[in-house]
């Protein structure tokens, strides 16, 4: 099988799900965590960077990308959030089930309105993403109930924020990186 250049991507997003599936049989915040952990963040940060440099952007590399997200937070979900259950107010778990029901929402609300899967990579998105990645780091050195309100805030923000470009967009667009864009589609009318 002979791989071009427009597979790299793919090929980098397929390191971070093997990655993301390695985790769930290592020590938890061993070394070995913390080195696959990164190489799991590093690899997020260079699939769509090398798509973008390549012209390999795709679809499927945004589908597979969502795919990947997913095992990493179901990483975390194993590892991180057990160790902060004990160590945050119950509050916090609640802010945490309200994000998720609001991203299961805006799932199908994209769903029923465009007939599809859709998870926006919103800048948004992004700035949620890099704060989840960093609570593993964070957490050592911060005390950890401000960590998590943090991250809490951040999450109800964007997720919010996606879940009204899925309402107001009359078709699904997956450049939309900001709810800004309605503002500035609305001037440019």
């Amino acid at each position: 099988m002979h791989l071009s250049k427009k597979d790299i991507p793919n090929c980098i997003t397929s390191v971070r799900i093997a990655g993301a599936a390695v985790l769930f049989f290592v020590e938890p915040f061993s070394l070995f965590f913390y080195i696959i952990y990164t190489a799991c963040g590093v690899t997020d940060v260079f699939d769509g960077f090398a798509a973008r440099k390549l012209k390999a952007v795709s679809e499927f590399g945004s589908l597979l990308d969502s795919i990947a997200d997913l095992v990493f937070y179901a990483a975390m979900l194993v590892y991180v959030i057990p160790y902060l259950w004990k160590r945050v107010p119950k509050g916090i778990w609640i802010v945490v089930g309200a994000i998720i029901v609001l991203r299961v929402i805006s799932y199908l609300t994209a769903w029923v309105k465009y007939h599809r899967f859709a998870s926006l990579h919103t800048y948004g998105n992004k700035i949620t993403g890099a704060f989840v990645f960093a609570i593993p780091y964070l957490i050592l050195f911060m005390d950890n109930t401000l960590v998590c309100a943090l991250g809490c805030v951040i999450g109800i923000l964007f997720t919010l924020e996606e879940l009204v470009i899925h309402i107001k967009s009359p078709d699904y667009d997956p450049k939309r990186k900001t709810i800004l864009c309605f503002l500035r589609d609305s001037k440019g009318q």
